[in-house]
Formats: C-alpha cells, structure tokens, sequence
C-alpha cells in the first residue's frame, strides 16, 4: 500500500479480559510438557470464560472511540477479522459489531485471513478510505478495524493446539481516517505483505475435506497438520520461506515509506505474539540482520491473540508513548496460509 498521503491513526485499544489460564495447570494436566513451558515463555495467559469473540471486540472498539472523540455514526467502514470461532455457525461478526457500536452508516466486512487478519484488514480498510471520495465539508474518511479471539474448550486447547505458541483471548480495535489529523497518534506509512500458498498444507495435513467443522476431529490439532506436512517435506522449505518472508516484508514496507532500515529514525520492531523460543530462533535472527530496530516482545503476558497481534502491537505502542515524534517503528504479523505483514508506523513531529 503506497502512503504519499499517509493514513491517520486515532486511536488504538486492547481489551483483555481479567480471567488467565495457566501453564503450570496446563503442564499439571499433562497437556504441556516442562521443555514446552520453558519454550513457550508464558505463565499464564487472558481467558475470556464464556465472554462471546464479538463482543470483546465491542469492548475495544469502545475504548477506541472514545479516546479518539469518534462518533461510531460518521464511520465509513468496519472491518473485523478473526482466526477462531466467533459463535454462531453462519453469521457476519463484522454486522453485529456495528450494530453494537451504532455504527449504521459503516459498511460491515469480515477478513478471515487467520493469524495475519488484523494487519490485512488493516491494510483494506486503509486502502478503502484511500479510495473513496471526499467526505462532506471536507470531512475525512473514517474506518474502524476490530479483532477478536476466544480460544476455549472444548474444541481448542490453548496451550497444546499448536507447536510454538500459546493462544490468548482478547479484543483490540484501530481507528483509521484520511487524510490524517492534528490529533492523531500515529501516521500509517506503509503496509506490506507476502503469501506463500505452497504453506497452506501445513494446517492441512494429510486430513480429508469435511462436511462440518470438527468432524473429523474433536478438537482443532495444528499439531497433527504440521506433523504430516513435515513428513512428507521437511523442515527446510518452511524454515526457509520464513526468513524470505521477513526480510521481503520488511524492505518493500520500508521502501513504500521510503525509510532505510538502518535509518536512525527507525527504533522499534514489534514482534508477533508467538512463543519465546520461535521468536529467538526464527525471528530475531532475521531481524537482527536486515535493521538496527530494536526488538519489542510484547506478547509475553497475553499469548498470540489470533487475528489480534498487529494491533495489539499498535496499541501497546500508543500506551508507552512509541516511538518518539519524528521516529518510525515496525509492526509485524504472520499467520497460516502462510502470509507475513509489516506495518510502518511513524508518530507525527509536535
């Protein structure tokens, strides 16, 4: 996505609910082993008990317009994304979000693009304030990007559905607008994304297709997926289209906001909410190769949040007051599919 004219960001909310689900339990249940706990780097993370997806995302959407002094009645678009369950068999999230909000004049979309849904969703609603004319009296164009996960029982383990990762319930929301203004937290420089389709077997398997969901299984099992995928491919094709992923994501998103990745200006790299040990070995090593930002971790009390990592990142830039005005950070994101994002952000001079 090209940013010339770079895309306000408002406002920026994780909501995340006080319940936490623990690893000691996890392990004291047999569901994770001591070396999983260790790897993962995590000691507990949110669970939102009987809490519905959509209405997580409600609650962080809230907090988002109010804190930018946005009426839900002027936006433009909602985007909502999501990786897990939502809570009714056929449905649209996105229309009942907006429902709530009182955002009636918004144009409902879901994007169900897995673990890297916020950042795409993200960049579409950005690209769809980017298209549409004018608003009246020059008013600018608004959009409202949400994000909501529960992984709960019983058709998902949080602690043992996956290799690498935790999953963590939470809802966050963004607010957009074009052209940017005074006010805003933060400028949308760029965003960035590469796919790689020959990955998808890996949250396929060798299972067969299904007439509904869970059918052939009781619970969601990534690990049984990427068990068969690895024995049939090995390691090196991931391994390797991983680090390709990173370091494409990461020049053509610094090249759109016509950054260098060594620029001074450049401080922060916000990392994917994934456990410790996939983030020092696939990640970091990457990173710490192609720019001199500084990592952000910022996962370890919440777990992977599903479609929610990227904005959660901006979110939690936001609340520590990242970066500094004038100076940019990175955002990443990536998810099954397999797709890879990263976002360029930079907080506008005073």
């Amino acid at each position: 996505m090209l940013t010339t004219h770079p895309v306000g960001i408002a406002a920026a909310a994780l909501w995340l609910p006080e319940g936490r689900s623990a690893a000691a339990d996890a392990f004291g249940a047999g569901r994770l082993r001591a070396r999983d706990v260790r790897d993962l780097g995590h000691e507990s993370v949110p669970d939102a008990g009987a809490t519905a997806p959509p209405d997580l995302a409600v609650r962080a959407a809230r907090t988002a317009l109010e804190i930018s002094g946005t009426d839900p009645g002027e936006l433009d678009v909602l985007g909502h994304a999501w990786m897990y369950y939502q809570g009714h068999d056929l449905w649209s999230p996105a229309h009942y979000i907006a429902r709530s909000l009182g955002a009636r004049a918004a144009l409902p979309v879901g994007v169900q693009q897995v673990c890297n849904g916020g950042a795409a969703a993200v960049d579409l609603v950005a690209a769809h304030l980017a298209a549409a004319p004018p608003g009246p009296a020059g008013r600018p164009r608004l959009g409202l990007v949400t994000t909501a996960d529960r992984f709960g029982e019983p058709g998902f383990d949080r602690w043992a559905a996956d290799y690498g990762v935790a999953y963590g319930d939470g809802g966050t929301a963004v607010v957009l607008r074009r052209p940017a203004a005074a006010g805003d937290v933060l400028h949308l420089r760029a965003v960035a994304t590469y796919a790689a389709t020959d990955l998808e077997e890996m949250h396929r398997g060798a299972d067969p297709f299904m007439p509904a969901a869970r059918t052939h299984r009781p619970r969601v099992d990534m690990r049984a997926t990427k068990r068969a995928y690895l024995s049939a491919h090995g390691a090196d094709q991931f391994t390797a289209t991983n680090e390709h992923a990173i370091r494409t994501v990461l020049e053509r998103a610094l090249r759109t906001a016509g950054i260098g990745p060594r620029d001074p200006r450049l401080r922060h790299a916000v990392l994917p909410r994934f456990g410790a040990r996939t983030l020092r070995d696939s990640w970091l090593p990457v990173l710490s190769e192609s720019t001199t930002a500084q990592p952000l971790d910022l996962g370890r009390e919440t777990g992977h949040l599903g479609a929610g990592d990227a904005i959660a990142g901006l979110a939690e830039l936001v609340r520590q007051g990242l970066p500094a005005p004038g100076e940019a950070a990175l955002v990443f994101s990536a998810g099954a599919g397999f797709t890879w994002s990263c976002l360029v952000v930079e907080a506008p001079a005073r």
